[in-house]
């Protein structure tokens, strides 16, 4: 008897515990960030989200976002194998009501259909950068987004991303898989980067995961996000590494050549 109450509070425990790891997993946490940058006096705010995967995009939260978007930004994995495709349809929808789109490709955005996925963004607007940059033309300012392809599939060219973004110009650069971005701090010139793929490990027991916790840091003296990510892989389940998605404020204000304001 004294085994079977046991068992069963064991149990309780345990479903407890997993109620908890969905709910947390169902969460919607925007995060807000400020990254000074140099140039005439503007603001401007940008919306990131990436590691969508299956998950359908909540519209309370974006309809409660507050502030003007410049531009919204996926960041890779927008969808898998798993995604319906009218659920794909709907993300983008929503997220056009915030501003102009743009994608950048992730390790698992290819299983629906590289072809299929082109053909969405077409219909819908929404501009692909990859191995490219884009330039923030409604800007005052010079301001690129520059992008590289999923590095898993070794189909990344930074040359290539670089290559319209002249001295002096500020670069947001952004890769799904933001593991290239030592590289990228030694070879190139970036103001900010920004990443995904890593969940913050998804499921984590304090400092303890299979990858870092995300975070909003400088890094080489260059600003650095990486987000936790909005969805989940395989299993609905999340601890100890929230769901998010960013607002990120570009200050941009003049320096003088000491690189002070």
């Amino acid at each position: 008897m004294v085994v079977f109450v046991i068992g069963v509070i064991v149990l309780m425990i345990l479903l407890g515990f997993l109620l908890f790891m969905v709910k947390e997993a169902s969460e919607n946490n925007v995060l807000f960030h400020e990254v000074q940058l140099d140039g005439e006096k503007e603001q401007v705010s940008l919306f990131f989200i990436s590691d969508v995967h299956l998950r359908k995009i909540d519209e309370q939260m974006i309809q409660q976002i507050d502030r003007k978007i410049e531009a919204v930004v996926i960041g890779g994995d927008f969808a898998d194998k798993r995604t319906p495709i009218q659920r794909i349809y709907e993300n983008i929808e929503l997220l056009k009501t915030l501003g102009p789109v743009y994608f950048i490709w992730g390790n698992n955005d290819r299983e629906v259909g590289e072809e299929n996925l082109r053909k969405i963004f077409k219909e819908t607007g929404v501009t692909i950068i990859e191995n490219d940059a884009v330039q923030l033309s409604f800007l005052r300012n010079r301001c690129w987004l520059s992008a590289i392809d999923d590095t898993s599939i070794e189909n990344e060219q930074y040359e290539e991303a670089f290559e319209k973004c002249k001295e002096g110009e500020n670069v947001i650069f952004i890769s799904h898989n933001p593991e290239v971005f030592s590289y990228v701090r030694e070879y190139f010139k970036a103001d900010l980067m920004i990443g995904g793929h890593l969940h913050g490990g998804q499921i984590r027991f304090g400092p303890y995961g299979i990858h870092p916790h995300g975070s909003f840091s400088m890094r080489g003296g260059v600003a650095t996000l990486i987000s936790n990510g909005y969805g989940t892989t395989a299993f609905p389940l999340r601890f100890g590494a929230k769901p998010q998605c960013h607002i990120i404020d570009m200050q941009f204000e003049k320096k003088n050549y000491l690189g002070t304001k």
